[in-house]
């Protein structure tokens, strides 16, 4: 299976999708239907992953079109849960929204994957490392969705679930920093080393942390919570891609994917 046939996958997996977000916002006793439209598309794209994966026999995650691949499978999936767990009827919307955007971006920017590693990509700690960063991006994307919504409206209701989304979320980003921290020290001889990614990783997850404090301590605003939380993932998007754009992404150990 190679990058050419990705719109046979991308195309359903759009429609499934949408599909799945319109039966859940405008038919309230079809949520069954929309809830399998929505696993549907998070498995359509999971089975080109698998596919790709076997083809180029390494893991499809060495370019930033690869990273993009899988995180629009986990933020459908992470949607398809988290619509299953608390019934926003208007999430799997935005979460389509984000599938269909790095999808479009795939197909519109196709890239050129080849089965070869970087020697420094050839370690165990790779694929935990990444997948679980992935999955982090996505969980905080839909904490970041229901931020929105709450910051709109001004109610507090969605905050107990943003709770469980940022709780899960900090532990995959802590996770994550944790096997990059070994995997540095195999591949590079340091544990850390302030590169620009990682001091935007860090900046992350302490803003997170930030917000796991106010809501503990009870001493800030709904609002203000909304807000942070707003903050975290737009320091995670700089922490993903954005860095790339500074000046100082030239000195960075993590180009390699680019």
């Amino acid at each position: 299976m190679t990058w050419i046939i990705f719109p046979y996958f991308a195309i359903p997996a759009i429609v499934l999708a949408v599909a799945g977000a319109a039966f859940a916002l405008f038919n309230k006793q079809h949520s069954r239907t929309a809830s399998a439209l929505i696993l549907l598309a998070a498995l359509t794209l999971g089975a080109f992953i698998v596919g790709l994966w076997t083809t180029l026999q390494r893991p499809p995650l060495k370019t930033m079109g690869e990273t993009r691949l899988w995180y629009a499978f986990f933020v459908t999936a992470v949607g398809f849960l988290t619509y299953h767990r608390w019934h926003f009827r208007w999430l799997p919307a935005i979460t389509a929204v984000l599938a269909i955007v790095f999808c479009m971006v795939n197909l519109l920017r196709p890239e050129l994957h080849d089965a070869t590693l970087m020697p420094a990509l050839q370690s165990g700690w790779f694929v935990p490392h990444v997948v679980v960063y992935m999955l982090a991006y996505a969980v905080l994307g839909c904490a970041f969705a229901l931020s929105i919504v709450g910051l709109c409206n001004g109610q507090a209701r969605y905050l107990s679930s943003i709770d469980n989304l940022v709780y899960i979320g900090v532990a995959l980003l802590s996770i994550g920093m944790l096997s990059g921290a070994i995997w540095a020290k195999q591949a590079w001889g340091d544990f850390w080393t302030w590169d620009p990614k990682e001091t935007w990783a860090a900046a992350t997850w302490c803003v997170y942390l930030i917000y796991i404090h106010q809501r503990l301590t009870c001493r800030t605003s709904p609002r203000k919570q909304y807000a942070t939380v707003v903050v975290g993932f737009v320091l995670l998007q700089m922490c993903w891609y954005g860095y790339q754009y500074l000046p100082t992404a030239q000195s960075s150990l993590h180009v390699y994917g680019n």
